[in-house]
C-alpha cells in the first residue's frame, strides 16, 4: 500500500485509518489485483483518541499546528501509561520518536482544525526515554485466517473481503499476539480456506504453519447480515483457536448504515484482540502440543535386534542397522489429497531403521518429495519398502515410490481425505 506523506517539515508520515465515526482514507493498494499488504506497527507505541482544537491564519497552518499538539498530548498519555509521569519533552525529540499520525476523525476549516488523532511512537526511542524495556512480550507467532461469511458463502482468501481488509489495516503494535497476517496471494487461497480451518489433522497443519514462519493458528470470523440494502448491518463475531477451531469468544455488533460496514469490521476486529489478548493472559491461549516440531532421536540399534523382515543374504535384522552413519534418502511419492502426505510419512517411518520421514517440497494433486533419514544403505530401504507392498524405482539415494494397486485397499492408489486431515 502506498501512503501519502503530508506536511513534510514535519517528517511524519500520515497513516489514515477509519474510525467510529469515519475518517478519511488517503491509503489505497496501487494495483487492486494486488494482495492488501498489513499494517504492521509492531515496534510502535500506539496513543489513540488525542483531541485537538486548533485555530491558525490558513487551514494549513492550523492543520500543523494540530499535529504538534497532539505530539504533545500523546507524549504525555504513553508516559504517564508507562509510569514516566507525564513529563514534556522537546518539539525536536518528539520529531525523532513520532513514527506516524493516525488520523481518526478531522474537520478542516478556513482557519480552524479539529480532530481526534492517534500518534505512534517508536518503542526503541521511547522506551529508552522512559527507562522501559523496548521489547514487548509477545505470544508464539500466529497465523490469521479471518473467515467472512456472507450471503451464505464463507471466504477466507479466495478473493478480498471487506474482513481481510479490515484485519490487514489492524495496528498491532499494542497487542500481545503476533499476528501472522498472510496478503492472499500465491498459494494462500488453496492452502488458507473454510475447509483448512476444519481440518484436525496435526499433520498437515504443521505443514501449513511451516509454509508461513507460524506455530500455531486464530480463525477471527464473522458472520454479516444485511436486514435490506443500505439498510442496518449485522455481524456476529467468533474469536476461535488452535486446529481445534476452539471457540474463545463471541459477540453481535450493529450499525444502522450500510456505508459504515468498515466501522463494523474494524470494532469487531479491535474485540477480538482484545479477547485473545486476555486469553493468552489467562493461558488460554496455549500451543498444541501436536503442533510443535520434535527433532527425532537417534537411538543406535544393537545387530542382534531381532526383526520380523527378512531380506535375501541378510541374517537377522536389517543389514547395517546398528551403524551409526546412516544415509539420507530422497523419496518421491505421489500425494492426491492431504491425507496421502501424513499416510505416507507414516508408513515410511514405520520401515526398521528409518529415523525421520519428513516432506520437504510439498505438492498436492502431484508428486511430493520427503527426506528419509536411514541406518542402512539405501538398497535395503528400497527392498524394505518393496515388501510392505510399495512399488519401487529409481536406486541410489534417491526412490520413486507408488502403493501397488493390489495392495491399496479397493484397489485405490492412496488413502482417501477426510474432514480431519
Amino acid at each position: 500500500m502506498s501512503i501519502h506523506r503530508l506536511f513534510r517539515p514535519l517528517g511524519l508520515v500520515a497513516v489514515l485509518g477509519l474510525a467510529a465515526t469515519g475518517g478519511l482514507v488517503l491509503a489505497q493498494a496501487d494495483n487492486p489485483a494486488q494482495g492488501l499488504a498489513s499494517a504492521d506497527y509492531s515496534g510502535s507505541y500506539e496513543v489513540s483518541g488525542v483531541t485537538v482544537d486548533v485555530t491558525g491564519k490558513t487551514a494549513d497552518q492550523a492543520r500543523y499546528a494540530g499535529w504538534r499538539i497532539a505530539q504533545r498530548k500523546g507524549w504525555q498519555m504513553l508516559s504517564r501509561r508507562l509510569g514516566g509521569g507525564g513529563a514534556l519533552v522537546s518539539d525536536g525529540t518528539l520529531d525523532s520518536m513520532v513514527s506516524g499520525i493516525v488520523v481518526e476523525n478531522e474537520q478542516i476549516g478556513p482557519n480552524r482544525y479539529v480532530a481526534r488523532l492517534g500518534v505512534l511512537f517508536s518503542r526503541a526511542r521511547a522506551g529508552s526515554i522512559l527507562g522501559v524495556s523496548a521489547e514487548a512480550t509477545r505470544s508464539p507467532p500466529m497465523l490469521t485466517i479471518p473467515i467472512e461469511i456472507s450471503g451464505g458463502v464463507a471466504t477466507a482468501f479466495e478473493q478480498k473481503t471487506a474482513w481481510q481488509e479490515a484485519w490487514l489495516r489492524y495496528r498491532t503494535g499494542n497487542s500481545l499476539i503476533d499476528y501472522i497476517r498472510p496478503t492472499g496471494t500465491g498459494n494462500d487461497a488453496v492452502l488458507l480456506n473454510l475447509g483448512q480451518t476444519e481440518r484436525r489433522g496435526r499433520g498437515w497443519w504443521r505443514v501449513v504453519l511451516d509454509q508461513y514462519g507460524a506455530t500455531d493458528v486464530v480463525i477471527p470470523t464473522v458472520s454479516i447480515r444485511r436486514e435490506w440494502p443500505g439498510g442496518p448491518i449485522i455481524g456476529t463475531f467468533q474469536a476461535r483457536h488452535g486446529p481445534d477451531n476452539r471457540l474463545i469468544t463471541q459477540f453481535t455488533l450493529r450499525v444502522d448504515n450500510g456505508e459504515a460496514l468498515p466501522v463494523l469490521l474494524d470494532a469487531g476486529v479491535k474485540r477480538i484482540d482484545d479477547a485473545y489478548q486476555a486469553a493468552l493472559r489467562n493461558g488460554a491461549l496455549m500451543g498444541d502440543s501436536g503442533l510443535a516440531y520434535v527433532a527425532p532421536v537417534a537411538t543406535p540399534t544393537p545387530d542382534a535386534t531381532p526383526t520380523d523382515l527378512a531380506l535375501p543374504g541378510v541374517d537377522g535384522g536389517v543389514a547395517g542397522a546398528g551403524t551409526t552413519g546412516g544415509s539420507v534418502v530422497t523419496v518421491q511419492a505421489d500425494t492426491p489429497n492431504a491425507s496421502s502426505v501424513t499416510a505416507t510419512e507414516a508408513a515410511l517411518q514405520g520401515v526398521p531403521g528409518v529415523r525421520s520421514a519428513i516432506t520437504t517440497s510439498l505438492a498436492l494433486g502431484g508428486v511430493s518429495v520427503l527426506r528419509v533419514q536411514f541406518d542402512a544403505d539405501p538398497a535395503v530401504l528400497r527392498a524394505a519398502l518393496e515388501a510392505r507392498g510399495w512399488t519401487v524405482y529409481g536406486s541410489g539415494t534417491t526412490l520413486r515410490i507408488r502403493r501397488s494397486a493390489a495392495s491399496a485397499p479397493g484397489g485405490q492408489a492412496g488413502p482417501a481425505d477426510n474432514a480431519t486431515g
